[in-house]
């Protein structure tokens, strides 16, 4: 008598591969604010139907990126995100803990753009819920993989008089933002990573592919990092953000991706920008540094 086929119809085995592959699907949470859902730029509503936003606010945002690039290496991540503009974590945590309070394979926390709003700079309140935040995810899921993002410098807050970063180099507010989120890591040790976006900001600018100065124009053959308010990211922005985050969570070489890739693609970056944003998230993520110049 014959021996039985492995899949004898199509339909069986369609359906056997979706099991398969719905039961190997990590599930990956973020919980921001609108350095996160992408505001001012189309990231915001990017490919939104291919993520789960938690708030029903329709955003696909930094995390829809993070899904189109995991759909292409076939990583088969779900995505979810509570997002809410101008929130830092102590309102996330106020008011929608019972919403996140849930097994997650990943969450990535993303701090008010000055940590506490009322008192820029200060980290305390970054700590705490940050903490609580944590053990709230630890308990539900002792192996989940917990990083924060670190964000970028903004100019509104260095070129103008009167600001809290007034008067110092565009790469300062970056780098007092990363010290902070060092601090949240060192008092919580179930947080494993931060992920270096501010400082992917600055090594964009060290390699002369962005401009430091957006009040005083771009220069030629230089990008814009931020949107016209000087205070959100642009396109490119956004897109180095989820690159850096991706490759901290998944450990892989976002280059992988190509000068091709879709996201870029459908964002309208020019392949050879897209390459040298990778490359940069690549060194920052995995090596530690900044990269030659391009």
């Amino acid at each position: 008598m014959p021996a039985t086929p492995a899949c004898f119809r199509a339909t069986v085995c369609a359906a056997a591969l979706l099991a398969a592959t719905s039961a190997d699907a990590k599930s990956i949470l973020f919980v921001g604010n609108s350095f996160t859902f992408g505001s001012n730029s189309p990231v915001m509503s990017y490919r939104k139907d291919t993520v789960t936003d938690l708030n029903s606010d329709g955003i696909g945002g930094v995390p829809a990126l993070f899904r189109a690039f995991s759909d292409q290496m076939r990583l088969g991540w779900s995505v979810s995100l509570e997002t809410s503009p101008g929130k830092n974590l102590e309102w996330h945590w106020g008011n929608k803990r019972r919403l996140l309070d849930r097994k997650w394979d990943a969450v990535v926390l993303q701090e008010y753009s000055t940590l506490d709003p009322h008192e820029p700079g200060n980290p305390a309140k970054t700590v705490e819920y940050s903490g609580r935040l944590a053990d709230m995810f630890r308990r539900r899921s002792p192996s989940v993989d917990l990083s924060m993002t670190a964000t970028w410098s903004r100019p509104n807050l260095t070129y103008p008089k009167g600001e809290k970063w007034s008067g110092q180099p565009i790469q300062r507010m970056a780098q007092d933002i990363r010290q902070a989120y060092d601090l949240a890591r060192a008092a919580n040790p179930s947080i494993r990573r931060i992920n270096p976006v501010g400082e992917a900001f600055n090594c964009a600018i060290a390699l002369g592919i962005a401009d430091p100065n957006p009040y005083e124009g771009v220069a030629p053959g230089k990008i814009d990092l931020w949107a016209d308010d000087h205070y959100h990211a642009s396109t490119a922005g956004y897109y180095l953000e989820a690159l850096v985050v991706f490759a901290g969570v998944t450990g892989l070489d976002p280059r992988k991706l190509g000068e091709d890739e879709r996201a870029a693609r459908e964002l309208g970056l020019a392949p050879g920008l897209a390459a040298r944003l990778q490359s940069i998230a690549e060194h920052m993520t995995h090596r530690g540094g900044c990269g030659a110049r391009s």
